[in-house]
């Protein structure tokens, strides 16, 4: 990329200051964005905060960056910050949901209030964002179709294959990112008279995320080991990528990165159709379903291969 692809836009980059979202943040603002880091720097079980966190990484990139320290998960919050990016840089063209919070147990474990503040910070803080930043984003796009063949306008979701595979002791999580995914779909739809982009992207990464996974078996070990060592900044510069002009037509997709792979995964559709023959079901279901059913597999199992760095 040329390092001036986004020259002028102005994006909010949640859970930015670190890990993930931190490559996000340098990538976008390598790209000449003026980026709002919005982190207020909690361990990954979301105890404790650490305003240094995003000040620091702020200080760093220098005045095309801001950062917003208070939790994003109200809508009181998330007006705030999309406020900020407003007063600060003039608008906002580029929103990117990963703050995340990570509490495992076994289901049979499972703690309910953990269950909320993984919800709470995972799903329902990307849909107060997006709440509060959409109709920008609209008028945004609106004010730039006038004679312009460029659309601008872009949501990227940072989602995880443990929604999309399931994990062990990942109930919370992986529901949340799960529930990511439908909302980047509804988004998509939302959004596409205004011609607003919304993606999501399941990164491959090491960061605190990673380092908390507890392998249930020698072979998740094993890939924890080796394939769980990516550095993010693959990640970052693809959600640049998607957020420039060439990405202006791709809206409801659901890619993943892994270092130089980048994946497009299949979404929700019948495979297979059975009419109920009303007697000898379960004959006709081994014959016409049952080939077509899904491994129970975890994610980790999935990408057990060696990654391309």
């Amino acid at each position: 990329m040329s390092g001036e692809t986004l020259l002028g836009r102005v994006a909010l980059v949640t859970g930015g200051g670190r890990g993930v979202g931190r490559a996000i943040v340098e990538a976008l603002h390598a790209e000449g964005a003026a980026v709002v880091i919005a982190d207020n720097g909690t361990a990954i079980d979301g105890s404790g905060a650490d305003p240094g966190v995003a000040g620091d990484l702020a200080r760093g990139l220098g005045q095309r960056a801001h950062v917003f320290t208070d939790s994003i998960a109200s809508p009181s919050a998330a007006e705030a910050v999309v406020g900020q990016a407003k007063k600060r840089f003039g608008g906002l063209d580029i929103v990117v949901n990963n703050a995340a919070i990570l509490r495992d147990h076994f289901i049979f474990k499972a703690d309910p209030g953990d269950w909320d503040a993984v919800l709470r910070t995972n799903l329902t803080a990307a849909y107060h964002v997006l709440a509060a930043a959409t109709p920008v984003l609209r008028e945004h796009a609106k004010a730039e179709r006038g004679g312009s063949p460029y659309r601008w306008g872009r949501i990227v979701n940072i989602v995880s294959t443990a929604g999309l595979y399931g994990n062990y002791g990942q109930a919370a999580y992986a529901s949340a990112k799960a529930g990511l995914v439908g909302l980047t779909r509804v988004v998509a739809h939302d959004m596409s008279r205004s011609f607003v982009t919304c993606n999501a992207v399941a990164p491959f990464a090491a960061t605190r995320v990673t380092d908390a996974i507890k392998p249930a078996n020698p072979a998740q070990a094993q890939y924890k080991e080796r394939a769980l060592t990516v550095p993010a900044r693959a990640v970052g510069e693809f959600v640049a990528w998607l957020a420039g002009l060439d990405a202006q037509k791709i809206t409801g997709q659901l890619f993943g990165v892994r270092g130089r792979e980048i994946f497009l995964f299949s979404q929700p559709r019948p495979i297979a159709r059975l009419i109920n023959p009303g007697t000898f079901l379960g004959a006709a279901i081994a014959e016409t379903l049952q080939p077509n059913y899904v491994a129970l597999e975890t994610d980790l199992e999935a990408f057990s291969g060696d990654p391309l760095i």
